[in-house]
């Protein structure tokens, strides 16, 4: 019985444990920031992501971000809106309500040229913000700010809990599941919310706290 109720609150302790979104660890200039992201992306962490008051010049890179895709979704959509805009002119000078005006040609494609340039920009404006707010996961409406500073003075770097189950609930799971997420997990360096802090602290975070469900991050 003892040892049932050992078992017990080491499960709860670890379900507790994992109740937390990450550890986030604040810096004060973009340069300690920069060389800090290296050595978190160094130890390769299952995820993790900066977070600064304005563009940091060269932090993708110390991130190691693949380049957004962001462009081809404004190049595609702004491609489509130059067809629609081409397509429904010449349908209406040339197919629908084809009129001779002083003997100029139907397919007048040049006088075509400031709608198709209009909706090329709408098409193509509206489609990056889109995809901008989509990516961001934005509306945020249920977490809150850890630190408004964020918006302000400071920087941070954000190390994110393991996605996926526990480790008390990997141990419930099917053979097969479990030999599956075991083999995702191994690919990274295993989160420990204690040694992520320390480690926070040695790459030069001036202050370093848990993170919960319920903030923004």
């Amino acid at each position: 019985m003892e040892s049932v109720i050992k078992e017990r609150v080491m499960l709860t302790n670890q379900n507790n444990k994992n109740e937390i979104s990450g550890v986030v660890g604040f810096f004060d200039t973009p340069g300690e920031l920069i060389k800090a992201t290296e050595k978190v992306r160094d130890a390769n962490y299952e995820s993790f992501d900066c977070y600064t008051p304005y563009p940091v010049h060269g932090l993708e890179h110390a991130q190691g971000l693949k380049p957004s895709f962001i462009p081809w979704v404004t190049f595609i959509c702004g491609i489509t809106g130059t067809t629609l805009a081409f397509t429904f002119e010449y349908w209406t000078s040339a197919v629908d309500w084809a009129v001779n005006v002083s003997g100029k040609p139907f397919n007048s494609w040049q006088a075509f040229v400031p709608v198709m340039f209009e909706l090329t920009v709408l098409f193509a404006a509206l489609s990056s913000v889109a995809a901008m707010f989509i990516l961001n996961g934005l509306p945020n409406l249920k977490k809150k700010s850890v630190s408004t500073s964020l918006t302000k003075d400071r920087f941070a770097i954000m190390v994110d809990a393991p996605s996926g189950p526990s480790d008390a609930q990997l141990a419930e799971m099917d053979e097969d599941d479990q030999i599956k997420w075991k083999k995702k997990r191994s690919k990274y360096k295993k989160f420990d919310s204690s040694e992520v802090e320390q480690f926070l602290k040695q790459v030069g975070a001036k202050d370093v706290s848990q993170v919960s469900p319920e903030s923004w991050f």
